[in-house]
């Protein structure tokens, strides 16, 4: 039996500022309402479908705050603005914001919406009512097509087309309030009737070796240009870890059982941590194992089983992703059709399973589980309907959590060194080497000293606010992005967090 593993990673960075409580940018409302809480929910129809969810603290922590109302969203604030009141600098903001979503997939769905997209283009004056139909159109188009399809009050919308009201507007920036305050209730449900697990990533997640020792990096890749300073804090490697474990453990009433490392990023260095967390399993890239075990051929054999990483202080599992076949949801069946898409998967599928004889074998899937859909027509239902029906039917495939595959398909082979890497290459150069990337890292190096020598003088209050926003500066989306961002978006993020870390323990920023 060939059982099938499918792991969908939900992560979004830590946006709020912890000083101002205003969130630059609005991706964890926005892809609150259109991926997380219908991506467990279409599993009503396919009760024989089992699947794992990752979701990464930093995520639901600040879904938690929308809810708490302790979070401002800038763009959620102009929405809720009525169109004749909004000053120069409001117009200028929604137009050039609230066409942020794919053109083809979702704006050109709603005439008026596309309408408004190439008067845009074109730079033409905006009306009072062109405003408000942008405002409304932004936000319903956020809205997972699920969720449109079931609100009476948006099929309204939709079908009225232009002209909104400012009523029909609230309506509709409500909805997305209400959707986001379902998530985390719904991943529980799924979690606790058996249909899903949960697992979680080290909270702001960070790359846990880069923490350990930026040095690391050379280990991955030797021609790696490495900052001046080093990073070396393996305590961040623990804290990350163990507050996502209790972060986890608060939510779901239960402790976790599997990890998805930050951007599948692991080393040797790093298990002691992962197995004093009392972690059963993680995954990480099929390079990786082949780089662990010097094999320069890929090998199924290998790749499709759990393997076991023993050491001195205990035990944990660890599971390969198929990368070819992950790499075909997230980015190349978009382009096909779903019936032609999921035939080409379920082929790929059969031929692992004959070339196996129908023993049983453990395909892991692990991808983004967010923005992948957004290239997908029908935000991807089309496309997991289908895969999810044929799965259902098939008699050679089983879906399955990690957990319960590993309850009676403990691993025969021990893993007896662990290679450092990702999922990128098997290396670290989308954080670490470029210019700009070794230059944060330098920046974090002094501002973690700086935070360690003023840590005595802090009251518990501030100590913990100054220690939650190092955490938070030690996330892999800095580093993702720097240099390689035309707008500067991440960087000034980045730099907003860095001065709010030296306003809190009172140094100034040099």
């Amino acid at each position: 039996m060939l059982y099938l593993a499918i792991i969908y990673h939900m992560h979004q960075p830590y946006y709020k500022n912890l000083l101002t409580g205003e969130a630059e940018l609005p991706w964890v409302r926005l892809h609150g309402t259109k991926d997380y809480l219908d991506m467990v929910r279409i599993l009503d129809g396919y009760p024989k479908i089992r699947q794992t969810f990752n979701l990464v603290p930093s995520l639901l922590e600040q879904i938690e705050d929308y809810l708490n109302g302790t979070i401002k969203d800038k763009f959620l604030e102009l929405s809720y603005k009525s169109a004749a009141s909004l000053n120069a600098e409001d117009r200028l903001f929604i137009r050039e914001n609230f066409f942020s979503i794919n053109r083809e997939r979702v704006i050109s769905l709603f005439p008026r919406y596309l309408e408004l997209y190439f008067k845009n283009l074109t730079r033409k004056d905006f009306l009072a009512q062109d405003y408000l139909d942008l405002q409304v159109f932004f936000n319903l188009a956020w809205l997972d097509p699920v969720f449109r399809n079931e609100s009476a009050q948006i099929k309204k919308l939709i079908l009225k087309g232009r002209f909104f009201t400012e009523e029909e507007k609230r309506q509709v920036c409500n909805e997305h309030l209400k959707i986001l305050g379902r998530i985390i209730p719904a991943y529980k449900k799924y979690q606790d009737s058996g249909a899903i697990e949960v697992t979680v990533s080290p909270f702001y997640h960070p790359i846990l070796p880069l923490l350990f020792n930026t040095n690391t990096a050379k280990e991955a890749n030797p021609r790696t240009v490495l900052p001046k300073v080093k990073f070396a804090y393996p305590e961040d490697c623990r804290e990350q870890i163990a507050e996502a474990v209790k972060f986890y453990q608060e939510s779901f009433a239960k402790p976790p059982s599997g990890m998805w490392p930050s951007e599948e990023s692991v080393s040797e260095h790093i298990l002691p941590y992962l197995i004093e967390a009392g972690l059963n399993w993680i995954v990480t890239d099929e390079a990786i194992l082949f780089k662990s075990l010097r094999r320069k051929k890929r090998d199924t054999e290998l790749l499709y089983q759990p393997h076991l990483l023993k050491r001195e202080g205990g035990s944990l599992n660890i599971v390969f992703r198929d990368r070819n076949l992950s790499d075909l949801i997230g980015f190349v069946y978009y382009n096909q059709k779903a019936e032609t898409a999921v035939a080409d998967f379920m082929r790929h599928l059969q031929n692992i399973d004959r070339s196996f004889k129908g023993e049983d074998v453990l395909v892991t899937i692990a991808m983004d589980g967010e923005n992948a859909w957004e290239y997908y027509p029908n935000d991807g239902h089309d496309f997991l309907n289908e895969l999810y029906q044929r799965l259902s039917d098939s008699d050679f495939v089983r879906t399955t959590t990690v957990s319960d595959y590993l309850k009676t398909h403990p691993p025969k082979f021990d893993i007896k060194h662990l290679a450092t890497g990702s999922w990128i290459y098997a290396e670290f150069g989308k954080w670490i080497g470029n210019p700009d990337k070794v230059k944060a890292w330098e920046v974090l190096a002094k501002a973690r000293k700086d935070f360690e020598e003023a840590r005595s003088g802090l009251s518990p209050e501030k100590l913990a606010l100054a220690r939650k926003q190092m955490l938070i500066l030690e996330g892999s989306d800095w580093f993702w992005w720097a240099g390689e961002d035309p707008q500067e978006t991440f960087g000034r993020l980045f730099r907003a967090h860095l001065a709010n870390l030296y306003t809190i323990i009172g140094k100034d920023l040099s």
